[in-house]
């Protein structure tokens, strides 16, 4: 239920993002939200939300009948192992994506390590004998040796390399392809490294055209390195696309629509206002909700707690004043209450009963009315109701609560 919860959480997250996030040009926004979807989709399953009640219900036995008592041991022996095949397919997958991990760490690593290295600033440019195109790995930048000697690599291409390298965006991609590792079945956690990846491309666009770089120019050159040339995983490059194929153009041409947008600040706050809703609506579908007995948490709670808890002595304080505030001789206290108070009471430390409010006492009940015979009635004196006892050619009148009273309805005392 956990893994279907954070799913469902992460889908409606990424369609909310493509349906009204990601053409607006608010990539620093977009960047912490893709992030944080992550989070809270893994985070809201885990919120538990628990609710306090007074009364423990009871719950009826279901009884289950012996149809199923035919299933033969070849389908009991399968629901075992059933499991342990889960847990085997399981480790597989998370094996290959370890070893696609580390693989594609270390092709960088080597790169770094056997190539020339030119350190400018606070990046370093790896000089590569290969033709390749451009792309970075925290502040290293990948370059192709001879154009970067003969100094034919584009300032444009250097400075979209080195804002990559300064917002960090190498520490995204390693997050989520350490998700996708334990994660690796759940499909959502693929489209949402692309869009990550993609937001990166958006935020470094931004950061040349800010640098005054002409738009026309920086297009015609995003169009120049527009191949299929691949790098490595892990990297970000300049001619990054969803599909390295025929669908890269399209790619490109999103970026120019969002190199060409201008989000509003209405728009701004428009859909970070409709983000309330969406959390809101999230947290009540796919939190967990848990019911807490009072009593049960108090017998509980007994033998490993010193003292009663604030929320006891709380509900304690409450249901002594409201009994307190009733006079004594009229003080009548329900069942269920006087057994929470009780409790609670048996929990307190010295000090803790000697600050809270005082235990409601209560004059016990009356004692029941003694049967009445056959040959008795009710009878009316001064206005009140008194019943009659004839036996012996004798009457005697008593009250509701079985007292003798005379005539007159008088108490009669008995020694």
């Amino acid at each position: 239920m956990y893994l279907l919860k954070s799913v469902a959480c992460l889908a409606l997250f990424f369609i909310f993002y493509k349906l009204l996030l990601e053409k607006e040009s608010i990539h620093k926004f977009k960047r912490f939200y893709l992030l944080g979807s992550l989070v809270a989709s893994f985070g809201i399953p885990l919120i538990k939300f628990t609710t306090y009640t007074d009364v423990s219900e009871t719950i009826n036995p279901i009884l289950i009948s012996n149809t199923f008592d035919f299933i033969n041991s070849e389908s009991n022996s399968f629901q075992e192992y059933l499991p342990i095949i889960l847990l085997t397919f399981y480790c597989l997958g998370v094996l290959f994506f370890s070893f696609r991990f580390i693989k594609n760490l270390l092709e960088i690593t080597q790169k770094i390590k056997y190539n020339t290295k030119v350190k400018k600033a606070h990046f370093i440019n790896v000089l590569l004998f290969k033709d390749i195109v451009p792309h970075t790995f925290f502040n290293y930048i990948f370059l192709n040796k001879q154009k970067y000697e003969s100094h034919t690599v584009p300032e444009e291409v250097l400075l979209h390399e080195q804002a990559h390298a300064k917002q960090k965006h190498s520490v995204d991609v390693l997050l989520i392809e350490l998700l996708q590792i334990v994660f690796w079945f759940n499909p959502l956690l693929f489209f949402i490294n692309k869009s990550i990846k993609l937001n990166h491309e958006f935020l470094a666009d931004r950061a040349v055209l800010n640098q005054g770089i002409e738009l026309n120019l920086y297009q015609n050159l995003l169009l120049e390195f527009s191949s299929n040339s691949t790098t490595p995983k892990m990297a970000n490059s300049i001619n990054y696309s969803l599909i390295r194929s025929k669908f890269t153009f399209e790619q490109i041409k999103k970026r120019f629509t969002v190199m060409n947008t201008q989000t509003s600040k209405t728009r701004i706050w428009v859909r970070s206002f409709l983000l309330v809703p969406l959390v809101a609506l999230l947290l009540y579908s796919f939190s967990s909700k848990v019911e807490v007995n009072i009593m049960e948490e108090t017998n509980s709670s007994i033998n490993n707690q010193d003292g009663a808890t604030k929320k006891q002595l709380a509900t304690y304080n409450k249901l002594a004043k409201k009994y307190n505030a009733i006079a004594k001789e009229d003080r009548i206290i329900l069942l269920k209450d006087l057994e929470k108070l009780e409790y609670i009471y048996g929990l307190m430390t010295d000090e803790q009963k000697r600050l809270a409010k005082p235990f409601p006492e209560c004059f016990p009940p009356p004692p029941p009315p003694p049967p009445i015979p056959p040959n008795t009635g009710s009878v009316k004196i001064n206005g009140k109701t008194f019943y009659y006892l004839s036996e012996n050619g004798k009457t005697r009148y008593y009250t509701k609560f079985g007292k003798e009273v005379d005539k007159n309805g008088k108490l009669i005392k008995v020694d």
